[in-house]
């Protein structure tokens, strides 16, 4: 099978950006129109999320029709009625007998802090995120809900750096393919998992007397964080960070195991990421099966995680300077 290297290249997904290139913000919609049977893993400690406990199991609704990653912290959330007026205008949603009801998770990030805080993602742009949908492989980089993204924030925004929105997709063989599309907007360092250097992060900050990182362009959010040790709180991180994701497959799973993939692909947030899922993100994955490969869970999940770790790593590589913020590209110059 030939992959574009996309969530896209899984069957039955669709994705389509919308955003404020002026405001720094904006969202990102992944259809599944024919429905999708939906799972979730959240392991961050400040999540933003919507219609998450409906995807677990021993819940009523299998399916989902659409999932939103959106910026503008909790105000963002609003985009999805954009996405459910947009399924709803063409019949799709849970036969509810009297209305069909559009199945729409969704997740935020905090991007408040780039660009103007008042400008949040809403159900315009929620609608014009669907209308803009395709099957092509998506943007990366500054676009919907990595507009205003960014990594590396224990020494404050200061000293972080612009990421973006990543994808990525394996062939399983047999005509399956697993697939992923995340968000970076992370509070640790963006490293690469095989070589654990660090690709985006934290940046040294003069702070009073002390210069806390080093001298070289990263800091090394895992280095400064010793010297919190024994403080009450980290002082100057900013305490609003998450990476938000989505994973797909053809692969034909039930609800457990639609789970069981979202909480799997968490390891690769774990390997490109660091630190991950501190109490100051709000790291959430969805996981989306499309389709009736069999496939065994445990392969589907395994990579999905390395499907995941690849869409980070294209998230911060992808990304441009903006808001202030430098981005990968500029390293050698810092």
């Amino acid at each position: 099978m030939q992959l574009r290297n996309a969530i896209t290249d899984v069957p039955g997904i669709r994705v389509g950006h919308a955003d404020d290139a002026q405001a720094l913000t904006g969202c990102t919609v992944v259809l599944c129109e024919k429905g999708a049977v939906g799972g979730v893993d959240q392991r961050g400690g400040a999540p933003g999320t919507r219609e998450t406990d409906l995807l677990r199991p021993m819940h009523l609704v299998q399916k989902v029709h659409a999932v939103l990653l959106a910026g503008g912290s909790a105000f963002g959330l609003d985009a999805a009625a954009g996405v459910m007026h947009y399924l709803e205008e063409r019949s799709i949603g849970f036969d509810a007998q009297v209305a069909r009801v559009p199945i729409v998770p969704a997740a935020i990030l905090f991007d408040l802090g780039v660009g103007n805080p008042k400008v949040r993602p809403d159900a315009a742009m929620g609608y014009r995120a669907c209308e803009q949908a395709t099957d092509e492989p998506p943007a990366e980089g500054n676009v919907g809900v990595g507009m205003g993204a960014s990594v590396g924030k224990i020494l404050g925004m200061g000293g972080a750096m612009k990421s973006g929105v990543g994808t990525a997709s394996i062939d399983l063989g047999g005509g399956c393919v697993v697939g992923a599309i995340v968000a970076v907007n992370a509070f640790g360092d963006v490293i690469d998992p095989g070589s654990g250097r660090i690709l985006a992060g934290a940046r040294p900050a003069q702070l009073g007397p002390v210069k806390i990182g080093g001298e070289g362009p990263l800091a090394d959010t895992m280095v400064v964080m010793r010297g919190f040790v024994g403080k009450t709180a980290l002082r100057f991180a900013t305490q609003a960070n998450t990476v938000i994701g989505v994973v797909a497959t053809n692969a034909g799973l039930t609800k457990d195991e639609t789970n069981k993939v979202a909480q799997m692909a968490h390891d690769g947030l774990a390997r490109a990421v660091r630190p991950a899922h501190t109490i100051l993100d709000g790291d959430t994955v969805f996981a989306l099966s499309t389709g009736e490969k069999n496939v065994d869970v445990s392969i589907v999940g395994a990579f999905a995680a390395d499907a995941l770790a690849q869409a980070i790593v294209r998230a911060v590589l992808g990304a441009k300077p903006a808001g202030g913020l430098p981005a990968a590209s500029d390293l050698q110059s810092l």
